[in-house]
């Protein structure tokens, strides 16, 4: 059980973003790009999960001193570093083996993926603003995995939207850490944060996701691709996801986690549910 939780399993809802490329290509009758795609969110979820523990061996020391991350199995003592190493590297053969199945360009962006992560560890993980592109800059390989790593071409939009999104969490996430634990605990970077920069760049990346989300949904290439301009409809869900998640971030809730999050609040799920449900109404 502890050797399962070190692979934080609830983190694989991030890599849903390698599916991105896939519900916007209009291919879901080719049978065989949609096993490409599960192939490519299964190697992810393998190689993150690697990522992951070697993360945990890195920092073990630093969160021993945070409230919550003292309680991974690492950082608590429940899984030794010699298992944990071992696991990682298990973890990372089976998810290369698997992309090799999808083909190169797969196997390259989960390479570019870990050897970011590597920089993040190492470096960038202690340079203001830095730290947070580079978070973001993961999430946008998963949208590459899920396009260029299967043979789709990948949206402009599709990755603007994205990178906004995702800068969103991240200066989210620093936001909710800096007032939950101490600036010097687990995360250095945070004493070059302040609550008031934070809040410029959250405000900066909502108004960056919800305009190029939609201005996608109008674009003419958008319209000529789907067939429809009805797209622009599921704005309003988008606007509220958005929202909500500035509410929940402004009352304290877990943000500093935004996976944790979105598995506990009920008003996330459902936006999510019909965001997908619309989409997939409109596109049909």
């Amino acid at each position: 059980m502890h050797y399962w939780q070190t692979l934080r399993p609830q983190q694989w809802i991030k890599n849903a973003f390698v599916w991105a490329g896939f519900l916007f290509a209009r291919a879901w009758g080719d049978a065989g790009l949609a096993t490409k795609v599960a192939i490519a969110f299964v190697a992810f979820c393998l190689i993150a999960s690697a990522v992951y523990i070697v993360n945990d061996l890195i920092d073990r020391d630093a969160d021993r001193a945070h409230p919550l991350k003292r309680d991974r199995p690492i950082a608590s003592g429940r899984v030794n570093a010699g298992g944990a190493a071992a696991l990682a590297v298990l973890l990372a053969v089976a998810g290369f083996a698997l992309a090799t199945a999808a083909g190169s360009a797969l196997v390259a962006t989960l390479l570019s993926y870990v050897a970011l992560n590597v920089a993040y560890s190492l470096a960038l993980k202690r340079v203001v603003i830095i730290d947070v592109i580079a978070v973001a800059l993961g999430f946008l390989l998963r949208i590459l995995a899920g396009t260029l790593g299967v043979g789709i071409e990948p949206s402009p939009w599709l990755l603007m939207c994205g990178l906004m999104l995702t800068l969103l969490l991240g200066f989210g996430k620093r936001r909710a850490e800096l007032v939950s634990v101490a600036p010097s605990g687990s995360r250095a970077v945070l004493v070059d944060y302040s609550p008031a920069l934070l809040d410029r760049l959250i405000t900066v990346c909502v108004g960056g996701t919800l305009i190029s989300y939609s201005l996608y949904t109008i674009s003419p290439q958008t319209i000529l691709l789907h067939g429809s301009a009805n797209l622009v409809y599921s704005v309003p869900i988008v606007t509220y996801a958005l929202f909500r998640y500035l509410y929940l971030l402004d009352a304290g809730h877990a943000a500093e986690d935004p996976s944790r999050l979105f598995m506990s609040d009920h008003h996330l799920q459902l936006a999510a549910v019909a965001w997908v449900g619309a989409v997939l109404w409109i596109l049909r």
